[in-house]
C-alpha cells in the first residue's frame, strides 16, 4: 500500500510539473512577444497605450484570452499575429480605447483647482503631471475610482473621477463655445456670494478657466467645472478670448512670467503654480504666455532647434532651453532629466529643490553643480506652431471648437 502511495505521489509531482512548465513557457514566449510589438508600435507609455495580458487554463491547455488595453489597433494586430507564428493560439478580448463602456462620455474638464495624475490606478502609483481647473481632457478608460485620460499635449495617465467633469460631445462644445474668463493671479477663492466674508466654494490658481454667467460688483459671477456657481474678485480674472489674443510669447514675455515663480517649490509630477518640477516649470512659463509644450523635459527636448552650444554659450539667447542629463556613448542613448530657461551671461532659472536662478559659469555665486551635465540647448519660440509638441493655445482645437 505504502509503495504504492509513493509512486502516485510522485506520478502526480511530475504531472504537475509538466502543467506548470507548459503554462510558463506559454507566459515566457507572451512577454517576449508583448515587448518586441511594444518596443515597435508603443516605447513611450506617455504617449501611447499597450497593457496586454494573456489567460491560461492551469493545464496549459484549451482556449487560451487575450486580455488588456491599448490605443493602438495596429499593435493588437501585430500582438495577435505574432501570437499565432508562435502557436499560441489567443481569443482576442482585448479592448481599444477609448473603451466602448464610456459611452459618449468621452470629453471632461479638470475640476478642481489642480488635479495630480499617476501612472497607475491608485495612490501608490508614480506621479504623473498636473492638470488647473479647466483644462480639457480626453478619457481613454474608467477602473474602479480612477479614469485614464489625454492632457492636451498628448500625455496619458491616471487620475481620480472625482476630480474631472465627464461630458460628451455636445456638453464639451457647450463649454468651448461658452464665454469663459481665467485666472490671472497667483491665486484666488471662489465663494459662494459676492464677499470677502462668503463660504469658499473652491480655490483657483493661475492659469484656471471657468464659465462667465455674469458680474456682481467687484465680482464675476461664474460656473465652475462641477456645475457649481460662484464668485471671484474681477481683479483675479481676464476674458479667455481678449487673453488669448494678448499673449505675445516673446522671450521676455516667458522670462518675466517665469521670474514670477521665483521661490516656489519644487514637486515631482508639479505643474502649477502650487508646486513645479523643472519640465512642469517650463511648461507653466510657456502655457501662462499661450503655449503648449511637451510634459517632460525628455520630451521638450525632442522639440524646436538645436542651439550649438559646442564651443561654449555664444550662441545661446534668452528663452532657449537648456536640457541636463548624460550625453550618448557607444554604450547607451543620451539621457535627459533636467530643464531650465536661458535668462543672458551664463545665467538660467529653473526648478530645483525650488524655483532659482543659477549659473553656468563656475566663477559664479550661484555656480550650478551639474552644469558639467548640459546636454543640449533648444530654441522653441521660433517654432510655435511649426513643430508638432509647441502648439499655440488659440491653435488648440480642445479649446476652441468652430
Amino acid at each position: 500500500m505504502k509503495r504504492f502511495l509513493l509512486v502516485f505521489l510522485v506520478a502526480v509531482f511530475a504531472v504537475s510539473c509538466t502543467t506548470v512548465s507548459k503554462k510558463e513557457k506559454i507566459q515566457k514566449s507572451f512577454n517576449e512577444i508583448v515587448s518586441q510589438v511594444k518596443q515597435e508600435y508603443a516605447p513611450d507609455r506617455r504617449s501611447e497605450t499597450f497593457e496586454p495580458t494573456i489567460e491560461i487554463a492551469d493545464n496549459g491547455k484549451g482556449v487560451m484570452v487575450l486580455r488588456g488595453s491599448t490605443t493602438l489597433q495596429e499593435a493588437r494586430e501585430a500582438l495577435v499575429a505574432s501570437l499565432l507564428e508562435k502557436r499560441i493560439n489567443v481569443l482576442d478580448s482585448m479592448v481599444i480605447l477609448p473603451d466602448s463602456s464610456l459611452g459618449d462620455k468621452l470629453y471632461a474638464v479638470t475640476a478642481q483647482s489642480v488635479i495630480n495624475f499617476r501612472y497607475g490606478a491608485g495612490y501608490s502609483n508614480e506621479s504623473a503631471t498636473q492638470t488647473v481647473m479647466g483644462t480639457p481632457l480626453r478619457i481613454l478608460e474608467k477602473r474602479g475610482g480612477w479614469s485614464r485620460a489625454v492632457t492636451p499635449e498628448g500625455y496619458i495617465s491616471w487620475v481620480t473621477n472625482g476630480s474631472i467633469e465627464p461630458m460628451n460631445e455636445e456638453e464639451f462644445i457647450k463649454w468651448t463655445k461658452s464665454e469663459r474668463l481665467i485666472i490671472t493671479t497667483h491665486y484666488t477663492l471662489f465663494r459662494e456670494s459676492p464677499s470677502e466674508s462668503a463660504a469658499v466654494v473652491s480655490d483657483g490658481v493661475w492659469g484656471s478657466i471657468v464659465r462667465a454667467d455674469g458680474i456682481s460688483g467687484n465680482y464675476n459671477k461664474v460656473i465652475l467645472p462641477n456645475g457649481k456657481s460662484a464668485f471671484v474678485l474681477r481683479s483675479h480674472t481676464a476674458d479667455f478670448i481678449k487673453w488669448i489674443e494678448s499673449r505675445n510669447p516673446t522671450a521676455q514675455n516667458i522670462i518675466a512670467t517665469s521670474k514670477q515663480f521665483l521661490g516656489f517649490p519644487y514637486m515631482w509630477g508639479g505643474t502649477s503654480i502650487k508646486a513645479l518640477d523643472c519640465s512642469g516649470f517650463t511648461k507653466t512659463a510657456f502655457y501662462l504666455n499661450g503655449v503648449i509644450l511637451e510634459r517632460d523635459a525628455s520630451q521638450q527636448a525632442l522639440t524646436g532647434e538645436d542651439v550649438d552650444i559646442s564651443e561654449g554659450f555664444e550662441n545661446l539667447v534668452p528663452g532657449d532651453l537648456l536640457f541636463f542629463g548624460s550625453k550618448a556613448t557607444e554604450e547607451r542613448k543620451e539621457r535627459i532629466t533636467h530643464v531650465g530657461i536661458y535668462l543672458s551671461d551664463g545665467e538660467f532659472i529653473h526648478s530645483a529643490t525650488s524655483v532659482r536662478i543659477n549659473s553656468l559659469i563656475p566663477e559664479s555665486y550661484n555656480y550650478y553643480d551639474a552644469s558639467n551635465r548640459l546636454v543640449r540647448a533648444k530654441r522653441l519660440i521660433t517654432k510655435i506652431d511649426q513643430d508638432g509638441g509647441i502648439i499655440s493655445i488659440k491653435n488648440h482645437p480642445w479649446y476652441f471648437i468652430n
